[in-house]
């Protein structure tokens, strides 16, 4: 068999660097987010996380899976304290399943990660539905909070996407 030809070009790889990112707000007070990869068509988006001591998500549906390794610190889930998530752990989540993403009050530092989510979040404080977080919400969201701060866009991959015909 002889190599094949490739069918998408490429003049550089679509690399970033969390290092050269900027961390804008999550979604909950003490967490901030950095985009690497956000693709609405698909619903998958790609963050690096950093959340703070004391630092509690909304309880979240997932309509898709999650990858998150973490990198740094610890955390759990209130829903199932006794499996602390600490730098160096993997975690798949299934799609269907609730958490309640949690880092301790007397944590000694922030918990960071890589987070890899196919589908949305559907959140939930106390019971009650308070929206919906998928690729698309978040890029706008992130636009928003850069434009605000006065901040450049920031620099994450997005794939050109976009419905169209294939022929007139």
């Amino acid at each position: 068999m002889t190599q094949p030809t490739p069918t998408t070009q490429q003049e550089r790889l679509l690399s970033v660097n969390i290092e050269d990112g900027v961390a804008l707000p999550g979604s909950a007070p003490g967490s901030t987010i950095i985009p690497l990869f956000l693709d609405r068509e698909n619903g998958v988006w790609v963050l690096y996380g950093r959340f703070e001591p004391g630092t509690r998500l909304p309880t979240h549906f997932h309509t898709g899976v999650v990858h998150f390794y973490t990198t740094k610190g610890e955390w759990h889930y209130v829903e199932y304290p006794e499996d602390v998530q600490r730098a160096g752990s993997y975690l798949f989540e299934p799609g269907g399943s609730v958490h309640t993403f949690c880092v301790p009050e007397d944590a000694e530092q922030a918990a960071e990660g890589f987070m890899v989510v196919f589908g949305a979040n559907i959140n939930f404080i106390d019971d009650k539905f308070v929206g919906i977080r998928d690729a698309g919400f978040i890029e706008d969201a992130i636009l928003e909070s850069a434009r605000k701060a006065g901040l450049p866009v920031p620099r994450y991959i997005r794939p050109k996407g976009g419905a169209e015909f294939t022929r007139g």
